[in-house]
């Protein structure tokens, strides 16, 4: 199984609810900033990433998230489609850990 991991700061207020199954669902965004070396340069990379956690064992790891709160999200990337038609990357968490 391979997970992506992305550490940042909840960036959007967090959204909760709830599928017509009874899932719940927690909807944020994490937005990452760091320095990285690519051709021996340092290269500024900067990132906003649509997060979504679902499930009850997500529901426990969401249910304090705010804005400003640093985070270590890992789990897998998927397309979604927007009712406008355009596609977007979301990162569908499977573990947050709050960094301190």
């Amino acid at each position: 199984m391979n997970q992506l991991t992305l550490s940042g700061v909840v960036c959007k207020t967090p959204k909760y609810s709830q599928s017509p199954a009874g899932i719940p669902h927690c909807i944020f965004v994490v937005e990452h900033k760091s320095m990285q070396v690519e051709a021996d340069l340092n290269r500024n990379s900067y990132v906003r990433l649509q997060v979504v956690a679902s499930g009850k064992q997500m529901q426990q790891q969401t249910q304090h998230l705010h804005v400003g709160q640093a985070l270590q999200v890992s789990g897998f990337l998927n397309r979604h489609e927007g009712r406008n038609g355009l596609s977007q990357l979301v990162l569908h968490a499977q573990h947050i850990e709050r960094i301190i």
